[in-house]
């Protein structure tokens, strides 16, 4: 089949669901134009800042679309193109774009509090600190995932047939890539405080941002950094250090702003090369329920396509940093349901790049990452773009992808690390509540746990990190049950994805820490040959991953039972009759 056919075909079903299902979301829960938003209410201009429309659409945006749209897209095509295709669309519309919204809603309902809280006002004290533990581990994993990629891209060295560590053929383009990523860190600071400064906006704002996009790609094309993947490890950790603890405006938004113009040329550039080259798709339609690799189609579908379909980490930033700067509620439709169904054509467009770059039914054997970049490099060389120049620009896309997540998700685990542990009244707090609600703590802790889990390898961890993600968002949709339920909404719209998510996320982590058992069990059977240590890898690799996911499964289980039961004891309307 043609991959133009199949992009159109998602193109119109994605945009006729933000048409139709969307408004129709928007007008069941209800939207006021004219209520204070928490961003207005609150405004102490660090996170409560109110930020127009699009620009709070471009830092939802480029925080959710991570590494998982395009990873999880590619990966799962080892089970067809055709159930990947079904699964972003149906999961998109009808799952991930109702989680993001509703999250969204919810939260700036209720003065901007993030889910944590909104758990605690809904469900009680007891299941948002279950909550916040789970959001916190959950944040580790994301951190430890997105990082590696994000080091592995910009490495510029490889080990040579005699074991050797050389430079690599890309040291050139990934040095330059990561270089420009550096660049656009320094200008998405001098650009927040130009517009703090003389708060521009519409056409000026757009130019001000593409000149600094221009001048970064300059800095970085013709003075690469050509380091190892040990070093952009530590140089990605500092990034994210200052974006948790730096106002919204002087890092975050503006580096969103300016990613945003980089995603959406990366995205017409793969929708053109795809009209132009109209390549087939050279992929299977379906390949069997049972995959030699992966393992069988329900759940590891489903958690492996992950954020192109559904996230629970979108609903974090969601209720954690978009809600807190949306100036008025006539925003939340495009900033909650319309990034995610933008995330979800980017899914689509990766699958049709991968499958026009595949032969004789057979992805490349690259990285999801290296396949999507190269493929609409090689569109982009079409139009005349030189061939470093389209490397480099894709490379640092598909890195930004990986890189925008990270800072959010960076700040979000710093957050949910001081909610566990505040009180109510922190004034009076004991010495050691205060230390681990100090911003710049609670940030070390959370990225060094981070740093430790990275050495597990971003592969091995992906299907812990899709079945934690999907089961987040399950959570999230319970409590936006009960608060649809006590505010007088509707909530019936929830039933289905509620159901599906929670008997795919709880199989997929059973699934998986059997697996771990099982690898832990054949590594202690093998006899380990003299002056070899391999059990500490054995250990990172597995033993690591099997304690996460047995406390991911308790908290989870412990989580939807307290839910359940604050559910069925709420009082329709009761909030609202009570105001």
């Amino acid at each position: 089949m043609n991959t133009l056919v199949i992009v159109l075909i998602a193109a119109v079903v994605l945009f006729g669901a933000y048409m139709v299902y969307g408004r129709w979301l928007a007008k069941k829960w209800g939207i006021d134009p004219k209520a204070e938003t928490p961003a207005v209410k609150y405004n102490d201009g660090k996170d409560f800042v109110p930020t127009k429309g699009w620009t709070v659409f471009s830092h939802q945006f480029s925080s959710i679309a991570g590494a998982g749209p395009v990873t999880g897209a590619i990966q799962a095509a080892a089970f067809g193109w055709l159930p990947v295709l079904l699964w972003i669309l149906i999961g998109g519309v009808f799952f991930g774009a109702v989680t993001d919204f509703g999250a969204l809603y919810a939260s700036v309902k209720n003065e901007g509090k993030s889910m944590g809280m909104i758990i605690e006002k809904y469900i009680g004290k007891f299941g948002r600190k279950i909550f916040l533990l789970f959001c916190w581990l959950f944040t580790l994993i994301v951190i430890a995932a997105f990082a590696d990629m994000v080091a592995g891209t910009f490495n510029a060295y490889t080990v040579n047939a005699d074991g050797a560590t050389v430079l690599s053929a890309a040291a050139k383009t990934n040095g330059s890539a990561g270089m420009v990523s550096i660049m656009f860190m320094v200008f998405a600071v001098v650009f927040g405080l130009i517009q703090k400064k003389l708060n521009l906006s519409g056409w000026k704002e757009a130019v001000l941002g593409i000149v600094f996009i221009i001048a970064a790609f300059a800095v970085g094309m013709f003075f690469p950094l050509e380091f190892n993947k040990d070093v952009w490890s530590y140089i990605t950790f500092v990034y994210i250090f200052f974006a948790a603890v730096m106002p919204m405006w002087l890092m975050k938004q503006p580096r969103d702003y300016m990613t945003t113009f980089m995603f959406i040329c990366m995205i017409v550039g793969a929708a053109v090369g795809l009209v132009v080259a109209h390549p087939s798709m050279n992929l299977p339609v379906y390949t069997g329920f049972n995959n030699a690799k992966l393992g069988t189609m329900f759940p590891i579908l489903f958690v492996t396509v992950a954020c192109g379909a559904v996230s629970g980490f979108h609903s974090l930033v969601s209720s954690g940093t978009s809600s807190k700067t949306v100036e008025n509620e006539k925003d939340m439709l495009k900033v909650g349901y319309g990034a995610m169904v933008l995330e979800s054509l980017l899914a689509v467009l990766a699958l049709c790049v991968a499958g026009a770059a595949a032969t004789n039914g057979a992805l490349p054997a690259k990285t999801p990452f290296a396949i999507f970049s190269s493929g609409v490099a090689g569109f982009f060389e079409m139009f005349g773009v030189p061939v470093h120049f389209a490397t480099v620009f894709m490379t640092m896309c598909v890195s930004a992808l990986a890189l925008t997540s990270l800072d959010a998700v960076a700040r979000i685990g710093r957050m949910s690390f001081q909610e566990l542990f505040s009180v109510d009244d922190m004034e009076h707090a004991e010495g050691w509540r205060k230390l681990f609600c100090n911003t710049y703590f609670s940030t070390v802790v959370t990225l060094v746990c981070g740093f430790i889990l990275t050495k597990i390898g971003y592969a091995n961890i992906w299907p812990l990190f899709g079945s934690a993600n999907q089961l987040l968002s399950a959570l999230v949709i319970l409590t936006l049950c009960v608060f649809l339920k006590v505010t007088g909404r509707s909530n019936k719209m929830l039933f289905p994805p509620l159901i599906i998510m929670l008997c795919v996320t709880f199989t997929a982590l059973v699934q998986r820490t059997i697996a771990m058992v099982k690898a832990i069990k054949l590594a202690a059977s093998v006899t380990i040959p003299a002056g070899q240590t391999s059990w500490g890898s054995v250990f990172i690799a597995n033993g690591l991953q099997l304690i996460i996911a047995i406390l991911l499964i308790v908290l989870g289980v412990i989580i939807v039972v307290n839910s359940v039961k604050s559910y069925a004891k709420s009082e329709k309307n009761s909030e609202k009759a009570a105001a």
